[in-house]
């Protein structure tokens, strides 16, 4: 569903005054979710379609790769099978490909169309462009030129669908790109290649050039769809849609487009001027959660506690609304000192014996059956270690489920290491000794060709490696063996960094759990910044199979907190419990995070951040306290955060 189809940008003169000022410069479609904001492009693309045919002409469309599109190519293949949208009228040009790289290569963008959209619907296969990866490279020019020709005796891109990367690149138009530059060949910046380790399976493996649309066969598009799904694009949003036209910043030139749109969702959405302070575009709906956010924003800016803010403060930086709404400084201040205050609690799982209407949690049942999802083995202790500690601790029945096996994301030295112990232990052993045919297998697939899937019998032997590691850590933090659940969800054994779409065996596995356990309490990862999307789906998976349950009994007693994990942290404003880290306590947590092995030192996947895990995991706690004692708390070692998912 489109929620703000009324918000396209009007660009008025600098020195008139109106009462709500915008600070986008290209017009914003936002939507609740990626599947909503990509069926709304896929009508629209359909409606054109349509258009054409009835005209008895060609659509020529411009296609991207990447994660961003992939719900719009699952929708269009769904109106093609289930609503006859005939593709034989379209032709398509891609906007890349990496450099070399052959077309049958399972990360070349030739296998992706493939995969995502071309072998499912009824386009010809002459009418599909895509750059050549594997030409010599005195004949990139000429291949180059030829491929902008044949776009403009179609006459031009009618509509060019992009997605955009976090260094603002379209296509492959990394930073620096000129505004008239063309199809080309281009150098990939080292956050591109980056970004892309995953898929390739290390960074080494990446390739460091490849072919691309320009910026300008972009710009003369005659529509143009652009799309940004989840907290990880918010930044580079803001860029393209707020900041001026620059190189610097390719996608910025789309600001200079008569024709385009910019599709987002709420998370991609959230450093936008209007979402994150609307104070500053017009007036308010000054709801509890954003005078929150408005306080907490003064006092960081003015670096003063709140219950030192005055009514100075807030007329002075664009908070008078606010004091109309409120009698005074003082009163603000104190009610949103206390809703802070509320947040912050020892006891994660419910004080015992107190009043509970001003604490997180509830103190009943005193020892509640509590159930801890871990996406990946590692997630539980990187992200509420300290709180997995002390619910533990306080005596509660904790449970921790590890929802996936985790196994692509081990290095393969490690599988042979695993490998020769047991072949030299089981020598030892009278009638033990492992297959020589099954050794031969693994130790062969081991020489694989690098990039390649991992064959089933490596991912096995990687996900018991890290089922090893989980059981370490979690025993480390007290729980017995009956209370380790491996749930090895189906989603995620594809031996690739994509995965596939949920599916009924998934929430049977998952509400099958939740039905033994009855949990009171539920913790979940609300990190939707992971960049490889496990975290989201797992965090899907539980949220149906919670609705799925809604009406069992114990449903109606049962609290789901999201936690966030290495890579970014709840905004102040968003926190509901605030656990305290005490330093013995930040140590164990490190010690329980160090249990697995196979992600210290150099994670196969460690996504932009070169750090480990418990090193960002430290720094995010650590972050998170010191913000509670700039705004005038008490001083604590480190705090980690969590919000409750309100059904």
């Amino acid at each position: 569903m489109n929620i703000r189809t009324d918000l396209r940008i009007k660009r008025y003169p600098e020195n008139l005054s109106y009462q709500i000022r915008s600070f986008e410069n290209i017009p914003i479609e936002l939507f609740e979710n990626s599947v909503d904001g990509s069926k709304h492009i896929a009508r629209l693309i359909s409606y054109s379609i349509k258009a054409k045919q009835q005209k008895g002409e060609n659509l020529v469309l411009g296609l991207a790769t990447g994660s961003s599109p992939i719900k719009l190519y699952t929708e269009l293949i769904r109106l093609h099978k289930e609503e006859n949208l005939s593709f034989s009228n379209v032709i398509t040009f891609n906007l890349d490909e990496y450099y070399p790289l052959e077309p049958d290569h399972f990360q070349s963008y030739h296998c992706f169309m493939n995969e995502y959209l071309f072998d499912h619907i009824d386009i010809r296969k002459e009418n599909i462009h895509i750059p050549k990866g594997i030409i010599d490279l005195d004949e990139v020019d000429a291949h180059c030129n030829d491929y902008e020709k044949k776009i403009q005796v179609l006459g031009g891109l009618d509509i060019q669908i992009l997605g955009i990367g976090r260094t603002g690149h379209i296509g492959f138009n990394e930073p620096g790109s000129s505004k008239t530059s063309k199809t080309r060949l281009v150098r990939l910046d080292n956050l591109t290649r980056t970004d892309a380790a995953a898929d390739f399976s290390g960074l080494e493996n990446v390739p460091y050039k490849a072919i691309t649309m320009g910026v300008n066969t972009i710009m003369n598009a005659k529509e143009i769809y652009i799309m940004a799904w989840g907290q990880h694009k918010a930044d580079i949003v803001k860029e393209a849609v707020e900041g001026k036209p620059r190189d610097e910043v390719p996608a910025t030139f789309l600001q200079e487009h008569s024709n385009v749109r910019f599709c987002i969702d709420k998370a991609a959405a959230q450093k936008l001027t209007r979402v994150k302070f609307p104070w500053k575009v017009g007036n308010c709906d000054w709801t509890e959660d954003l005078v929150c956010r408005a306080v907490i924003w003064l006092s960081q800016k003015l670096n003063k506690p709140i219950l030192k803010l005055t009514d100075e403060d807030y007329n002075e930086n664009g908070l008078s609304e606010l004091l109309l709404k409120v009698s005074n400084a003082y009163q603000i201040n104190i009610d949103i000192f206390n809703k802070l205050q509320n947040t912050i609690t020892g006891w994660p799982g419910g004080k015992p014996n107190t009043d509970d209407s001003s604490r997180p949690e509830r103190a009943a049942p005193v020892k509640k059956r509590i159930l801890i999802f871990s996406p990946h083995p590692d997630d539980d202790v990187i992200s509420m270690g300290g709180t997995f500690l002390r619910l533990v601790e306080q005596g509660h029945e904790v449970h921790v489920a590890y929802q996936t096996s985790g196994n692509i994301a081990v290095h393969d030295h490690d599988v042979k290491r695993f490998l020769e112990f047991y072949k030299e232990f089981s020598k030892d052993l009278e009638g033990a000794e492992i297959e020589n045919a099954t050794i031969d297998k693994v130790e062969k697939a081991l020489k694989k060709k690098k990039g390649s899937n991992n064959q089933l019998e490596i991912r096995k032997i990687k996900g018991l490696i890290r089922r090893g590691e989980a059981r370490s850590a979690a025993r480390f933090c007290g729980l017995t063996d009956e209370r380790i659940h491996f749930l090895d969800l189906p989603f995620y054994e594809t031996g690739r960094v994509r995965k596939k779409g949920l599916s009924k065996q998934d929430l049977d596995i998952t509400t099958e759990l939740l039905v033994s356990i009855k949990p009171h309490q539920v913790f979940a990862a609300g990190d939707l910044a992971d960049p490889h999307g496990t975290h989201r789906i797992c965090l899907d998976v539980i949220l149906q199979s919670l609705d799925l349950l809604k009406s069992e009994k114990w449903f109606s007693n049962c609290w789901l907190w999201l936690y966030r994990g290495a890579w970014q942290e709840f905004g102040i404003e968003e926190i509901e419990m605030s656990v305290p880290i005490s330093p013995e306590e930040l140590l164990k947590k490190r010690k329980a995070i160090f249990m697995h092995q196979s992600q210290k030192d150099s994670a196969p996947f460690p996504g932009s951040d070169a750090r480990e895990f418990w090193q960002r995991s430290e720094e995010r706690n650590k972050n998170t306290a010191e913000l509670y004692r700039n705004l005038g708390f008490a001083e604590y070692e480190a705090m980690e955060a969590f919000r409750r998912w309100h059904f």
